[in-house]
C-alpha cells in the first residue's frame, strides 16, 4: 500500500500528521502485502485487506473511520474484528460499505441523509442500512451515496441539490431510492455533486452539477 499528498490529520497512514508531513512522491504504508481495496474521503482513508478486515485512518471528527469515536488516526486502525467486508466507498465525511453477505452499512456524517438510514443523524460505528442482502457496489459523493444491487438496479440517497441522485428532481433523500427501472447498471463513480456510471452495454451516463462541464 502506497500514499502521497497532503497529510494534515494523518490521511496518508504513515504515523505522522500536521504541517510539513505531506509527501510529493508515493511512500509505502508499512510493509504488509495483504492490502486489497482502498477508498478516500475528505482527508481520510479506508481500506480492506485480503482477509476481509476493514481499516481506517486520517480525519475522524465525524466518526467516518467507524471506530466508535471521533479521534483522528495517523496509522491504519482496524474497524472491529469482522472478516466479511467486501466493497468500500467514501463520501466527504461518510463511509458506506458492503459485506460478503450482500448487506449494506454506513457511518460518519449523516447530513442530508447521506447514510441512507432514514435520518440525518451521524454515527461513529457501522450501521446497517435496511435488511436487504442484495447490495453489490457503492460509491459516495459530498453528502450523497449511490449503490448498485446484484440485479443491476441503481439506487441513490442523500443530498440532491444539483440533481446528483438522478431522480429527476432536486429533493434530498434519507433512504435509498431507485433510479428509474433499468437493471443494466454496471459501475458508478461520484464527484462532489455529480455522478457518472456505465451500463452493461458499454454506454456512459452522467448527471448532477455541470458548472465546470463535468
Amino acid at each position: 500500500l502506497w500514499s502521497w499528498g497532503a497529510n494534515t490529520p494523518g490521511q496518508l497512514g504513515l504515523g505522522t500528521s500536521g504541517p510539513g508531513t505531506s509527501k510529493s512522491s508515493p511512500t509505502q504504508v508499512g510493509a504488509l502485502t495483504t492490502w486489497s481495496k482502498v477508498a478516500t474521503g475528505q482527508e481520510y482513508t479506508m481500506a480492506t485487506k485480503t482477509d476481509g478486515t476493514l481499516w481506517g485512518w486520517g480525519d475522524n471528527r465525524f466518526g467516518q473511520l467507524g471506530l466508535g469515536d471521533t479521534a483522528n488516526r495517523s496509522s491504519p486502525v482496524q474497524v472491529g474484528t469482522l472478516t466479511t467486508w467486501s466493497n468500500i466507498a467514501c463520501g466527504y465525511f461518510h463511509t458506506i460499505a458492503t459485506k460478503t453477505n450482500g448487506t449494506l452499512w454506513a457511518w460518519g456524517l449523516g447530513t442530508d441523509g447521506a447514510l441512507g438510514l432514514g435520518t440525518v443523524g451521524g454515527y461513529s460505528s457501522p450501521k446497517q442500512v435496511g435488511a436487504l442482502t442484495t447490495w453489490s457496489k457503492v460509491d459516495g459523493g459530498a453528502y450523497f451515496s449511490l449503490a448498485i444491487k446484484t440485479d443491476g438496479t441503481l439506487w441513490a440517497w442523500g443530498r440532491n441539490s444539483s440533481g446528483q441522485l438522478g431522480l429527476g428532481n432536486t429533493t434530498n433523500r434519507s433512504s435509498p431510492n431507485q433510479v428509474g427501472a433499468l437493471t443494466t447498471w454496471l459501475k458508478i463513480e461520484n464527484g462532489y455533486d455529480f455522478s457518472i456510471a456505465t451500463k452493461t452495454d458499454g454506454t456512459l451516463w452522467s448527471w448532477g452539477s455541470n458548472t465546470f462541464g463535468q
